[in-house]
């Protein structure tokens, strides 16, 4: 099994079929390179802030950026974009959150995280419909010498949850401005950096609005914040409703207390 791959102008259909068949796949350079650039310029600051990991798992030599929202601007577009929302609807469904948006700036002699499933934090029966589906856009190249993620294709559509051999898995090689979209149930794991330089790409990862999101988003990005986004934006990040009443404030829908009603 090949990594699916597509160009910028792909359809929804095509990248959710092509994720939901082999769990994964890439729209290559979705970014135009100028963007990329921006954004690279706006996480600077905070790649340098950052420290390294405190275990195996978050990388002792990867610094992970959380609090995305509350940090950057330039993933504002990219989290609402039609084809993004386009691919979340047809896997997950009407109604999902952002879950854990996190930049990851792996550096040199980092190892190899380890297989693992995005969606194991959930106490859920397995198998189960997907309830997690995760974006990774590369900022830079993603090669096989520089820790680009490895996906063992197909993990995901299968009874059993042994973790796979890690040999099975390929490398999610891509250029800067791509995006991989990967189911939560399929088995993948960061790769290891064996050159001199640093390797930084984000994640967006949403979850169905009726599971936690990992990350706090109500507290981590403050109202004053939030106030100033998109409402779709504002949704994404915790102020929505999942029908019937799911999420509300004081009896009331969550974004009226961001916005001051009554």
């Amino acid at each position: 099994m090949e990594l699916p791959r597509f160009g910028h102008d792909v359809t929804a259909d095509d990248v959710a079929a092509a994720v939901q068949a082999c769990g994964a796949a890439v729209v290559e350079q979705f970014v135009p390179a100028d963007e990329v650039a921006a954004l690279v310029a706006e996480l600077a600051p905070f790649r340098d802030a950052t420290p390294s990991g405190r275990n195996e798992f978050e990388g002792f030599d990867t610094r992970r950026i959380y609090a995305l929202f509350a940090k950057v601007r330039g993933f504002d577009r990219l989290a609402v974009d039609p084809l993004v929302l386009g691919v979340l609807d047809r896997i997950l469904g009407e109604h999902y959150q952002l879950s854990g948006p996190v930049g990851i700036d792996i550096g040199p002699g980092e190892s190899p995280q380890g297989l693992h499933q995005d969606d194991i934090v959930y106490p859920l029966p397995f198998p189960h419909p997907p309830v997690v589906l995760n974006t990774m856009w590369a900022l830079d190249d993603f090669t096989e010498e520089n820790g680009a993620t490895r996906v063992v294709l197909g993990s995901h559509d299968t009874s059993a949850q042994d973790r796979p051999d890690p040999t099975t898995a390929v490398t999610a090689t891509m250029p800067a401005g791509s995006v991989m979209f990967y189911v939560g149930t399929v088995w993948h794991e960061g790769g290891a950096n064996r050159t001199d330089r640093r390797r930084l790409g984000v994640i967006l990862e949403y979850v169905v609005s009726w599971l936690r999101a990992q990350e706090t988003h109500v507290l981590a990005v403050p109202p004053e914040i939030a106030r100033t986004l998109r409402p779709r934006l504002q949704e994404l990040l915790g102020y929505n409703i999942f029908p019937p009443f799911l999420g509300y404030v004081d009896g009331r829908h969550p974004r009226r207390t961001l916005e001051g009603s009554a």
